[in-house]
């Protein structure tokens, strides 16, 4: 599964581990919004606050600053490559792995 942000992949992984363990923090918020259809199953959904920039005049830095609620001046100056993370997993995120991170089901 590739995930992408303003025509950017920002994480790339087999369907398990993006269902496991999400990375890249826009990959938790689109998955805390799946609806779970169990009601004794709870789960916190992300709400992205902020505007969604202009994917026609895209900002320095990470395109997904601007709503993570990660960020750090590094990641408004310096665009984040998608780099190797563990086998056959890739993220383009600064604090990849140092993120308190949400499990889903």
């Amino acid at each position: 599964i590739a995930v992408m942000y303003l025509g950017k992949m920002v994480e790339l992984s087999d369907s398990k581990s993006i269902f496991v363990d999400p990375l890249h923090p826009y990959t938790q918020a689109l998955l805390s919004a799946i609806p779970i259809p169990r009601i004794d199953v709870k789960r916190e959904e992300i709400i992205l606050k902020g505007d969604v920039p202009s994917p026609v005049n895209p900002p320095e830095g990470c395109r997904f600053a601007g709503r993570c609620i990660y960020v750090q001046d590094v990641c408004r100056q310096k665009t984040p490559e998608l780099k190797p993370y563990a086998a056959g997993r890739f993220v383009a995120c600064h604090f990849a792995g140092k993120l308190q991170r949400t499990v889903h089901d």
